[in-house]
């Protein structure tokens, strides 16, 4: 049965960071994911995550100024070094908190950018990033982001494209974050591209859509989803990098028959 795990940076927010953990696993979460952690002491939230017995699975690797817009630098040339600092802050984190796995933002192309340079230094940047954990035991995950919608000019937005840089990069740690929620507004046809990409998939996050919110407020069958990542042998957790409509665990109705004990709040 797929494993699930709630994001923090997007749910629970009603609470601060270091006490979204306890509510978390209050629901009825075994693990759990987020944006990042660095506004925070990695052993604080070593010790909330251990302290309610949860996994974590994932976080992404420093943006640049997310605040000011910023979606990723890994793929610009004049931050290569910044970059590279940041993969290595992650990693410390990821080894603190014995995470896994790590998602690599490329970035937005600027107005008149050299794409095919940009692409050059974004497979440079991700083979330094696997090339530092492959020690560890650590994925980098690679996520195809919508441009529509949620951010124009992100780098690689299709499997497609995505599915080039890692096969450019040829590294065996790096893997496909698939999105539900992104692929439905790029491509559609979500249960047939992941059937085609399960050997590839790294780390699956789900949301419906429109809206972003959790599953049954849209038009995705997100339970048909998991019965086929459950069938095609899929072994990770499935992120819920969704917005609650109506708070948190008034939306957790949805989720009841996945989570990993009794949610006491349920």
């Amino acid at each position: 049965m797929p494993r699930l795990a709630a994001n923090l940076s997007l749910m629970f927010t009603e609470l601060p960071f270091l006490d979204r953990f306890a509510a978390a696993a209050d629901a009825g979460f075994g693990a759990v994911e987020f944006m990042f952690p660095y506004d925070w002491d990695p052993g604080q939230i070593a010790a909330r995550a251990s302290a309610q017995h949860l996994d974590t699975v994932l976080f992404n690797c420093p943006a640049g100024d997310w605040a000011a817009g910023e979606r990723g630098i890994a793929a610009l040339p004049d931050r290569i070094a910044e970059c590279r600092d940041g993969v290595a802050r992650a990693v410390d984190y990821a080894r603190a908190l014995g995470c896994s796995k790590l998602h690599l933002l490329a970035g937005v192309v600027p107005p008149g950018a050299d794409r095919a340079q940009m692409h050059d230094v974004f497979v440079d940047n991700v083979r330094y990033a696997a090339d530092l954990v492959a020690g560890d035991g650590i994925e980098i995950l690679l996520e195809p982001i919508n441009r529509r919608v949620d951010i124009p000019g992100y780098l690689h937005g299709s499997t497609a494209e995505t599915m080039a840089i890692i096969e450019r990069v040829a590294r065996p740690n790096v893997r496909l974050q698939y999105d539900v929620y992104h692929m439905q507004i790029v491509e559609g046809d979500l249960i047939r591209h992941i059937e085609a990409l399960i050997d590839r998939i790294g780390h699956v996050q789900i949301a419906d859509n429109p809206g972003r919110a959790e599953p049954g407020t849209g038009e995705i069958n997100i339970h048909a989803i998991l019965r086929r990542l459950d069938a095609l042998g899929y072994a990770g957790h499935v992120g819920c990098e969704y917005r609650p409509a109506a708070g948190t665990v008034a939306g957790l109705g949805w989720a009841a028959p996945y989570l990993d004990r009794p949610g006491r709040q349920l």
